[in-house]
């Protein structure tokens, strides 16, 4: 495989999968906007393991803090097994649709219409959700109502160009949580999100008797996290003064231009 597109595949997951502009919807304009195919599954799980160690690297802490207290049933740090909780049930959602998602093979999820709707649409949330006043501001205060309704529209996440970050910030930000906090509980989300994506891709891979694991492979998952764990750490310096602002135009250009780009016949009306 070109390391060209090792290296492109790996910088647009790297770099969009934690920001709110959907990493999915910009991996499926490679082969539409390149001469590159279809880079395969195995590159694509690669990536997404490559994002998972850098969001794992960048919230170490919080993660031993979180899982310490669950293992001993919250004594001495109840805050950090009650966030441990939260996540998981934050979590079961999106697992269960996904699972139906996986297996559903709905075509329009696969039309490059539906990703530049979505990214009109989901732009204008989140610009919305940037105008909530911040009435929040500790992880702590996230209980079972808003874990859930922050796991239930995480769901949305599972259309190409909607962005699992974005809508599960944007959730966060209407419920009166900060940038930051609206944030950092995304992050922490996505690990099991992603770990469990990671799993059920695998497990096809498996399935379909194309689970090789090649030097391909790696470079890309190191790129990945190395990009990955510098984006976050640039998202989180971003939302301690500005906010969804410069996102939000860039998914709106994005959006307008893929509908011209339809309109003009520049490229082709589906994704696959």
């Amino acid at each position: 495989m070109p390391l060209s597109l090792l290296i492109l595949v790996a910088a647009i997951q790297g770099l969009t999968e934690f920001l709110p502009v959907s990493s999915s919807g910009h991996l499926v304009l490679i082969p539409i906007v390149t001469d590159f195919a279809y880079q395969g599954r195995v590159i694509d799980v690669a990536a997404h393991v490559g994002t998972l160690i850098a969001v794992a690297f960048y919230l170490r802490a919080e993660i031993i803090a979180i899982a310490v207290s669950m293992l001993r049933f919250g004594r001495n740090d109840p805050d950090h097994a009650r966030l441990g909780i939260m996540l998981v049930m934050a979590t079961i959602p999106v697992i269960i649709a996904g699972y139906i998602v996986n297996y559903a093979n709905w075509q329009w999820l696969e039309m490059v219409y539906s990703l530049a709707i979505a990214n009109l649409v989901f732009a204008v949330i989140l610009w919305f959700a940037d105008k909530v006043p911040a009435s929040r501001r500790d992880l702590g205060q996230i209980g079972l109502p808003h874990a859930l309704i922050i796991g239930i529209v995480q769901i949305c996440a599972l259309i190409p160009g909607a962005s699992r970050s974005g809508v599960t910030m944007s959730a966060a930000r209407f419920l009166g949580y900060d940038h930051v906090t609206a944030a950092r509980f995304s992050l922490l989300l996505s690990l099991p999100t992603i770990a469990g994506a990671g799993l059920l891709k695998t497990l096809d891979l498996v399935k379909s008797g194309d689970a090789t694991l090649g030097a391909d492979a790696v470079v890309v998952a190191v790129l990945s996290a190395g990009l990955a764990w510098l984006a976050i750490r640039w998202m989180m310096r971003w939302f301690t003064t500005a906010g969804f602002g410069i996102f939000v135009y860039y998914r709106l250009a994005l959006g307008g231009l893929l509908l011209l780009a339809l309109a003009q016949g520049w490229v082709a009306p589906s994704i696959s």
